[in-house]
């Protein structure tokens, strides 16, 4: 490994991801001092306007995975993948148009989602989603941190702990300082720093690249990931967009957001044109996974995008990545760790049987500084956290529909949702898939592999996240059919 060739010096890039970190901190940190209150902390005043709301949500959304995630999908699940992940990641602004506006009207000095599940339902649900939502916005932690660390490693043999602290320390100075005024400030920057980079970023593929783009390439040697008759394409597809778009409706971090718009018209606003902005970042970053695989069928899927941009070595292009990754990165890490700061100092109290006698600010800080050294512990060994990242999917798409179904309901009984979520996990849990994705607990353990047609043995992700997701449908609808 000593005599590898990197693309970046590695005092280059270290003195890149210090220079980064620390402007943000500082900004986040100076910016604050004006405005240290529980309230600013936990909603940021709740007089956010359109466009600081645009800005924080497309930045939050799109963290270091959107390097990795949507090309690396796209080289075996095809367009459909693409396509699938990018209204995935964009279908949550949508749906919180509505969502949000509604619980707004109904819990106008709202915080977080679970505190209104909790005066809807009760605690025995309240406490489900609670530790749903903290699981997947962890593991959520872990990936994005663990993603940069391998990255800037691939580019300059920056040891992957070394990047991890670096990140993950800047980022909590400032973010448990300022709460989620810094983190809408520091998104707003990151927000324009990415876009010029991606920008760049198209313009050097294109141009320098400029017989890569051409569709040709991939009617020769990848034809299969644009046809209709490719099943990938609709399996793949579905599942990344029940996937994603599941989880980030459970994302704390965006339902803070909604509290904090100045009114429902700047909520409604700015979610459409985050809607409209995340579509085709992502959808780039997928096609550029198809085109990776077509130009080179033995390509890391992982590192599709850098492929393809870091082809001819470039030490400018290699600074831009780094510069973009890092952004990304803190952007979404500081939404995470104001997202869990934040529950825990609305809902550990009812958590607790004597919740008066905790300071649950301080709690909250020392609970996200030991989530965060396990997150450095696991990012720093480089380790996959792809299933667990989609395990935490799979239960936010067991909750999913009960949930927000029950929003509109006048009369909806706490066991009934429960019930519906439980056979949703057990339901999605008999088919998910093993590490290996080759068997699952009934499909090729407790059942041989012959009883199962092709389509479910070789689609099991899929069909694990198509009964997780429409099981509690199912039961809620025929005791809503049964009580009629």
């Amino acid at each position: 490994m000593e005599n590898q060739s990197y693309f970046l010096d590695k005092n280059l890039a270290l003195l890149l991801i210090v220079s980064i970190s620390l402007l943000f901190t500082l900004i986040g940190i100076v910016y604050s001092k004006k405005h240290q209150s529980l309230k600013n902390y936990l909603t940021a005043g709740r007089n956010v306007e359109a466009f600081s709301l645009t800005t924080s949500l497309v930045a939050s959304a799109l963290g270091a995975w959107i390097l990795f995630g949507p090309a690396s999908a796209a080289t075996w699940g095809g367009i459909g993948s693409v396509i699938g992940y990018s209204l995935g990641t964009a279908f949550p602004m949508l749906a919180l148009i509505f969502l949000g506006s509604k619980i707004r009207k109904i819990f106008p000095r709202g915080k977080t989602l679970t505190e209104f599940i909790y005066s809807k339902f009760g605690k025995k649900l309240f406490k489900l989603i609670l530790i749903l939502t903290i699981f997947y916005m962890f593991i959520f932690l872990c990936a994005e941190i663990t993603a940069v660390s391998l990255l800037v490693n691939y580019i300059s043999g920056t040891p992957l702990w070394l990047t991890s602290i670096l990140v993950i320390i800047t980022t909590l100075i400032y973010t448990l300082y300022g709460g989620l005024r810094a983190s809408i400030l520091t998104d707003n920057l990151q927000f324009f720093i990415v876009l010029i980079l991606l920008f760049i970023s198209a313009y050097f593929i294109n141009n320098t690249n400029s017989y890569f783009v051409s569709f040709d390439i991939i009617k020769n040697n990848s034809s299969h990931l644009l046809s209709n008759k490719y099943i990938p394409n609709y399996t793949a597809g579905l599942t990344f967009f029940i996937a994603v778009a599941a989880t980030n409706l459970f994302h704390q971090g965006n339902w803070q957001r909604v509290f904090a718009a100045k009114n429902n018209e700047v909520l409604k606003k700015s979610l459409l044109f985050s809607f409209i902005i995340i579509i085709p970042i992502v959808f780039f970053m997928g096609v550029i996974g198809i085109l990776a695989i077509s130009i080179d069928s033995k390509v890391n899927p992982d590192l599709a995008f850098f492929s393809i941009l870091l082809k001819d070595r470039t030490e400018f292009l290699s600074v831009l990545i780094i510069i973009l990754a890092i952004s990304l990165t803190i952007s979404t890490v500081d939404t995470l760790v104001n997202a869990i700061s934040s529950i825990i100092v609305v809902d550990g109290k009812k958590v607790y049987s004597n919740p008066n006698q905790k300071n649950y600010l301080q709690l909250s800080k020392v609970f996200v500084v030991i989530i965060s050294i396990v997150a450095f512990i696991i990012s720093s060994k480089g380790f996959s956290i792809l299933y667990l990242f989609l395990l935490a999917d799979l239960l936010c798409c067991a909750a999913v529909f009960t949930v927000f179904y029950a929003f509109y309901q006048k009369k909806f009984k706490e066991s009934n949702a429960v019930t519906s979520i439980l056979l949703g996990l057990f339901l999605g849990l008999l088919i998910f898939p093993d590490p290996n994705f080759s068997r699952s607990i009934l499909v090729g353990t407790l059942l041989p592999f012959d009883l199962f047609p092709q389509i479910v043995s070789s689609s099991l992700l899929f069909w694990s996240f198509l009964l997780a997701t429409l099981g509690p449908v199912i039961v809620i609808m025929s005791y809503d059919s049964f009580k009629r």
